[in-house]
């Protein structure tokens, strides 16, 4: 899937990332989400690797990226604000000091905090299918709640959610594969078979727990930041088919565009044809939204 491209570990911030990288020009950090790993991007990451420097790694926690203890259930190991930081340093050891930043349902969570966190470093940020995490819970409804069950359920002490999930771990896969997904035989039996792989380890399915798991230090993040405006440029894309998941980021009170409105002060943004899965359903036209947006970028970055 990545036939072009170099695997590579990287050690940042008191772990060891996992990723792939291809191209060159300016630097492209894509972040995945979950239950996936840096293989959603296989086929946009070619793509875009004829006009950038494409760096795909796997969150801390994920895929084949390495998995921390939390000692006493630190929510600190599995923060956005923790994981932004070894995403800035993994870019800084492959020698980019600012970036692009495409980041998808966890991905783009974690890019919002690092443009808060890290403003000098992002260059960029679009955001796939994702609205504003402060926004979302300050507008919690059962419409809301009943999309996001897996938040809430990983949410639970340990080890329920683990144990529950654990017991089931490709039947809960592929029931968030085929609700969340739009259109049929849009994630290939490739890239498939490397979610399984991943979703199977036990050590994977903690990770990614804690990083739910760490919602509450996420919202207090957000608190001491309310009121703040992203200064980069910021691209919003989202799935707009949701006849399988209704109310998916917004309940019945919110949009997807408002919210960030709220939040940067330069935002731009439409809805595609597809599900959740922007990269594997709708792949040219995500490429095709993103490169004459991050040429604008690029050349903002530059003056």
């Amino acid at each position: 899937m990545f036939h072009e491209f170099t695997q590579k570990r990287i050690d940042a911030n008191g772990v060891s990332i996992n990723l792939v990288h291809c191209g060159t020009g300016p630097p492209l950090l894509l972040m995945h989400g979950n239950p996936q790993t840096h293989v959603e991007w296989h086929k946009v990451a070619p793509k875009l690797a004829e006009h950038y420097t494409v760096v795909a790694p796997d969150l801390r926690g994920y895929g084949d990226s390495e998995k921390p203890p939390d000692p006493d259930e630190d929510m600190n190991v599995y923060s956005f604000r923790t994981m932004a930081q070894d995403q800035v340093e993994v870019m800084a050891n492959l020698g980019f000091t600012s970036f692009h930043f495409v980041g998808h349902d966890r991905g783009a969570r974690v890019g919002h905090r690092m443009a808060l966190d890290h403003p000098e470093s992002v260059r960029s940020l679009t955001s796939l299918d994702v609205v504003p995490s402060q926004a979302s819970w300050d507008n919690m409804d059962s419409q809301l709640a009943f999309s996001w069950f897996h938040w809430l359920l990983a949410r639970q002490p340990a080890p329920f959610p683990e144990t529950l999930i654990g017991n089931s771990a490709k039947f809960f896969l592929d029931f968030l594969l085929e609700r969340w997904c739009a259109i049929e035989g849009a994630i290939t039996g490739e890239a498939y078979a490397e979610y399984v792989r991943a979703f199977n380890n036990p050590e994977n399915i903690r990770g990614w727990i804690k990083d739910y798991r760490a919602i509450e230090l996420d919202l207090i993040h957000d608190e001491q930041d309310r009121g703040r405006k992203l200064t980069c440029p910021v691209l919003v894309l989202w799935g707009a088919d949701r006849r399988k998941r209704p109310g998916w980021q917004t309940g019945r009170g919110l949009d997807d565009l408002t919210p960030w409105q709220e939040r940067a002060v330069d935002v731009r943004g439409k809805g595609l044809d597809c599900g959740h899965f922007v990269p594997e359903e709708r792949p040219e036209e995500l490429v095709a939204e993103l490169l004459p947006f991050l040429s604008y970028c690029e050349a903002q970055w530059q003056t």
